[in-house]
C-alpha cells in the first residue's frame, strides 16, 4: 500500500506481533484502550512501539481481572495500578467467600441427598447477613436461657457468649452453622433444651445442682470412657463401683434427671456445632459416655 510507513504497524501486524486476535485489538482501540498513534491515507489504524507495549500492559491487567473501564481509567492516569488492584483484591474477597459459600451447600446437600427444598433453605441460612444471623441465635438465646433464675453475672455471661461465623469462615464451618441453624430454630430442640438448662443452673447463691458437673467436668467422661475401653458392661456390679467416686453422696436421682435431659434434648450436640463454628477444638462427642453413665445409674438404683 503507497500510504504504508515502514516505522508504523496495522492492526493486522499488531495482532501478529503482539499474538492477540485482530478482533480484540479493534475492540480495546474503540475502548480507547490502545489507540491508534496515527492513520493511513485511506484511514487505517496504525500503531508504534509503544502501542505493542500498551497491548502488553492492557493484556496483563485484563488477566488480573480488571475490566477494560479500570483498563483505560490506569493507561489515562485517572488511577493507579495500585489502587485499582486494591479494589479488586476486595471484590476478589467476597467473590471468594461467596464461592465458599456455595461450595459448603452443595457439599451438604450432596452428603445429605437433599431435595430442592431442602436445598434452598439451606442456601438461605448460609447466605444470611451477620446481622441475621445474630437474630437467629439471640432469639434462640433469648427462649432457652432467658428469664433463668440466676446470678446477674452468670446470666450476662450466657447471653453474651458469641456463636457466630468468622469474617472468612471455611467451607466446613459454613456447613456446620447451617446445621446449627437448623437446630436451634427448632421449637422442640429449644424446649428440650430449655429444661436441661433449668436442671443445670444454679439457683443466686447456691452451688451448681447434682449432675450439673457431669456435662462441664470432662475427667466425669474420661472415667467412663476408660471403664467402658474396658468392656464394663452399665448394669454390673463393677459399673456400680465406678459411681461413688464420681458423685460421692449427690443425690443421683437428680444427677440422672439431668443427664436424661441432656441426652434427649442433644446437649452434646448442640456444644460440638457451637465449638466449630466458632473454629474451636472441641471435646470428643461424650454421648456413648453419658448414656453409658445413665444405664450405671437406672440399674443401680433398681439393685
Amino acid at each position: 500500500m503507497d500510504d504504508e510507513r515502514p516505522d508504523l504497524l496495522t492492526i493486522g501486524r499488531l495482532a501478529h506481533r503482539t499474538g492477540l486476535p485482530v478482533r480484540t485489538l479493534r475492540f480495546w482501540s474503540d475502548e480507547g484502550a490502545v489507540p491508534p498513534v496515527a492513520r493511513s491515507a485511506s484511514g487505517y489504524r496504525l500503531y508504534d512501539a509503544g502501542s505493542v507495549a500498551r497491548v502488553e500492559l492492557v493484556r496483563t491487567l485484563r488477566q488480573l481481572g480488571l475490566g477494560l473501564d479500570d483498563v483505560c481509567r490506569v493507561l489515562s492516569g485517572r488511577t493507579t495500578v495500585a489502587e485499582v488492584a486494591d479494589a479488586h483484591v476486595a471484590a476478589l474477597d467476597a467473590q471468594i467467600r461467596s464461592l465458599k459459600v456455595s461450595r459448603a451447600v452443595l457439599s451438604t446437600v450432596a452428603t445429605r441427598g437433599s431435595t430442592a427444598e431442602e436445598a434452598a433453605l439451606m442456601n438461605r441460612l448460609a447466605r444470611l447477613s451477620a446481622a441475621e444471623r445474630k437474630q437467629i441465635i439471640d432469639e434462640f438465646k433469648e427462649e432457652v436461657f432467658g428469664g433463668l433464675d440466676v446470678e446477674p453475672r452468670l446470666r450476662d455471661r450466657i447471653l453474651t457468649y458469641r456463636i457466630e461465623l468468622p469474617d472468612d469462615p471455611a467451607p466446613e464451618q459454613v456447613d456446620v452453622w447451617i446445621e446449627l441453624a437448623e437446630l436451634v430454630r427448632d421449637p422442640g430442640f429449644r424446649a428440650r433444651l430449655r429444661t436441661w438448662t433449668e436442671l443445670n443452673t444454679p439457683a443466686p447463691g447456691q452451688g451448681p445442682p447434682p449432675g450439673a458437673s457431669v456435662w462441664w467436668a470432662r475427667q466425669v467422661v474420661q472415667t467412663v470412657a476408660e471403664v467402658r475401653e474396658r468392656g464394663v458392661s452399665p448394669e454390673t456390679p463393677e459399673a456400680a463401683e465406678v459411681l461413688s467416686p464420681l458423685f460421692g453422696v449427690a443425690d443421683r436421682t437428680a444427677v440422672l434427671r439431668s443427664l436424661e435431659a441432656g441426652i434427649e434434648a442433644g446437649a452434646e450436640r448442640y456444644r460440638r456445632l457451637v465449638a466449630r463454628v466458632r473454629g474451636q477444638e472441641s471435646a470428643p462427642d461424650a454421648t456413648e459416655e453419658l448414656e453409658w453413665l445413665a444405664r450405671a445409674l437406672r440399674a443401680a438404683d433398681r439393685a
